[in-house]
Formats: structure tokens, C-alpha cells, sequence
């Protein structure tokens, strides 16, 4: 299998380690409690926690990676800064350094003196992590890393990580909030094409132990390339509208189901809503965080992931892209779906990862601009879409 996977999935875990420490470990904990309370920080603290840990999670896949593939970490490109001033004017840039004693002392400084933190956060960040996958495991493939480029979105759904709410109930499955809705997200696509190649979500929070309180949590991964596909979900069983289909089918059987399902923001326009509404009924379900909204449709809890607005980015939807099309699916640009004439045969607007948008400045140069719709069934893509156009016209009519 590509060694460059299987490094993602290891670091995948360590950052995931790194993300449960955090709300385990009471040095942590209340760093973050301090985070929510929205009181006036120390001065001399660098930056607030729950950016240090997004950073320590993009450093820690960074610099792993850079490790095990040198020259690969010019190509890993992540929502985060590495570099803090603090409200005194001391500047740090976060590294991690080759010592677990060396990144505790590092990031004491950032952490203003605290030795408790930073010696915890330095040991689980130094910590081992080994993962095994029986389908990954059974296959060799080669993907050179010289075409390969990345993005991280090292904690997706920070708001519901920082707010930290563990006994919200599923609504089929589907967590509408809570740290079940919390992502780490890898995607690795081509920096000449840019489409999506590898992908790697995963989830640290799944299940929590009643007795002892801890969390376990899932990884899902996919590999996309040269007439290759596989993925971690293809040896599992979906659930959906009361029958079992395969997880990895995206088929004749999933193509003839009578109705869609659809996951989205709760800052969805309501014209979508409404024209969603007339498409799926009542099996439309709102959930925070855009990284798992997408894994709901990797997993065959809904048909689609469906968002107007522009505020999603090429690190929110590379990793999922990838793992659907290894599934047979993809994620594509929703405003040009709607302008697209199936008749004339014009393929699906895939979103691509290696473009800036142009005229566009800082973050929104890696904006979905036209935002975008995840699928798992092209043939179930186009049903959905062909519906969607016609409510929404129907719509514009009546207003």
C-alpha cells in the first residue's frame, strides 16, 4: 500500500490522541475551560488555547510527514499559523522539536510557564502511534511524492471541540452538535491536475467509556488513483431507509431508493431548504461541522451533503473528495450544477484543490466559491440535482 497512507493514518491517530489529551488530561481541561469562560487571558500567554491545539495537530502532521518524506512538508498547506506574538510583543514560532523535553520547554513559553500543560501536551505529541488496516495492509501500490500536495484542517468543528457537549443524542445516526461533529481532516491530491488522490477523516470522539469516561474515536481513509480505488468502509454494512446495502455499493440498488436524504448547515438559505424540503421530506438533518457533515455521506447515512454558501475550503472537503471517489461518488461545485445543462453532456464540476481563486485575498483564495454538494452515487447525483433544479425553480416562481 502507499507509505505515504499509511503514514497519514498514523498521524491521523496521533493528532486525534493529541485532540482527546486535551479534554482527558485535567492540566488541559481546564486550559480549556478558561477558553470557554471568555474571561481577560494572561497577557503573556501567546495564544488561546483552543488555537494551540489546532496548531499542535498541524505541526504534528507536518513535521511526522516531513520526517518519513523529506521536501514532502512544502506541499502541506493547513488552516493554521505556526507563528504566535503574545499581547507583550514576544514572538514564537511552534515547532516541534527533537526531545520530548525540548517541545515541553517550548511550549511553556507559549503557555506562560504552565509546566503541568506543556509536559503533557509534549508527551502525548512525542507518543508512539502504530495502525494497522487489513485492506490497506493487503495491497502494494506506489504513488509518487513528488506530484503530491496536502491539505489539514487539523481540528474540524473547533467551536463544538472547545464546547465539548458528550451526551447528545444521534438523530439517525446523524449528531447534530456536540464532539461527535469533531474531524481531523488530511487530504492529498495532485499539484498538477488537482484532484483529490488519498484521504483520511478522523474521528476522535465516537464512544466514550461510561465508567472510565474515555473516548474512543474511528478513522476512515481512501485512495484514488491511476484505475486503483479502495477504502476503509469496503468490508462494512450501512444501515439506510430500513434495508442493509453495502457500504461500498453506489450501485443499482442505492440508484432506485424512491427518496433522498440530505445533510446540511443550519445556516443553510432557506430557498435550498424549502426546495430541499419538496426533494426529501422530512429526512433532511442539520449537524455541525462541514468535515462531518461530509463523513455522513462517506458512511451511507445520507445521500448527500448539500451547502450554498462560500464559507467552506479546500481543507474542509479534500479528504472527504478523495475517500468518495475511491466510493464511486465526489464533491462538486453546487452553483455550477445548477447552471449546467445535463442534456448537453457536460461532466460533473468536480471541485479541484491546486487553483487559488482568483481576485480573491488570504483565506478566501482556497474558498468552494459556488459551494458544494458530496455524493456517493453519480447516477443518484443527477436524480437528486434534476429534482432540486425543478423545485427551486418552482420556487423563484412563486416569489
Amino acid at each position: 500500500m502507499s507509505d505515504i497512507l499509511r503514514e497519514l493514518l498514523c498521524v491521523s491517530e496521533k493528532a486525534a490522541n493529541i485532540a482527546r489529551a486535551c479534554r482527558q488530561q485535567e492540566a488541559l481541561f481546564q486550559l480549556l475551560i478558561e477558553e470557554k469562560k471568555e474571561e481577560e487571558k494572561n497577557k503573556k500567554f501567546a495564544v488561546d488555547f483552543k488555537t494551540l491545539a489546532d496548531v499542535l495537530v498541524q505541526e504534528v502532521i507536518k513535521q511526522n510527514m516531513e520526517n518519513k518524506f523529506p521536501g514532502l512538508e512544502k506541499h502541506i498547506f493547513g488552516e493554521e499559523s505556526n507563528e504566535f506574538t503574545n499581547d507583550l510583543g514576544e514572538k514564537i514560532t511552534l515547532r516541534l522539536c527533537s526531545t520530548e523535553e525540548e517541545t515541553a520547554e517550548l511550549l511553556s513559553k507559549v503557555l506562560n510557564g504552565n509546566k503541568v500543560a506543556s509536559e503533557a501536551l509534549a508527551r502525548v505529541v512525542h507518543q508512539d502511534v502504530a495502525f494497522t488496516d487489513p485492506t490497506l495492509d493487503s495491497t502494494e501500490i506506489s504513488v509518487p511524492q513528488d506530484i503530491l500536495g496536502i491539505w489539514v484542517d487539523p481540528i474540524d468543528s473547533t467551536y463544538q471541540y472547545i464546547k465539548g457537549s458528550a451526551d447528545i443524542k444521534s438523530n439517525q445516526g446523524i449528531f447534530p452538535c456536540g464532539l461527535q461533529c469533531v474531524t481531523i481532516l488530511i487530504g492529498v491530491y495532485d499539484i498538477q491536475t488537482g484532484v483529490p488522490l488519498m484521504g483520511v477523516i478522523n474521528q476522535p470522539f465516537v464512544s466514550r467509556d461510561p465508567n472510565t469516561l474515555r473516548w474512543k474515536g474511528q478513522c476512515y481513509w481512501g485512495l484514488s488513483y491511476m484505475g486503483t480505488n479502495m477504502h476503509s468502509l469496503q468490508l462494512t454494512i450501512s444501515r439506510r431507509s430500513g434495508s442493509e446495502i453495502h457500504a461500498g455499493n453506489t450501485g443499482s440498488e442505492a440508484a432506485f431508493s424512491p427518496s433522498f436524504s440530505a445533510v446540511i448547515s443550519t445556516s443553510e438559505k432557506e430557498t435550498i431548504k424549502a426546495a430541499l424540503s419538496r426533494v426529501c421530506g422530512d429526512r433532511i438533518f442539520g449537524a455541525a461541522g462541514a468535515g462531518y457533515k461530509s463523513l455522513c455521506v462517506v458512511q451511507g447515512l445520507v445521500d448527500i451533503y448539500i451547502f450554498s454558501e462560500d464559507t467552506t475550503f479546500k481543507w474542509d472537503s479534500c479528504a472527504a473528495h478523495a475517500i468518495l471517489r475511491a466510493m464511486g461518488g465526489g464533491i462538486v461545485d453546487l452553483k455550477e450544477c445548477l447552471e449546467r445543462n445535463p442534456e448537453t453532456g457536460l461532466d460533473l464540476p468536480q471541485l479541484v484543490y491546486h487553483v487559488e481563486n482568483e481576485g480573491a485575498a488570504g483565506v478566501d483564495r482556497w474558498a468552494n466559491k459556488g459551494g458544494l454538494i458530496a455524493y456517493r452515487s453519480r447516477k443518484r447525483l443527477e436524480t437528486f440535482l434534476s429534482l432540486l433544479v425543478q423545485n427551486l425553480a418552482s420556487a423563484e416562481t412563486q416569489t
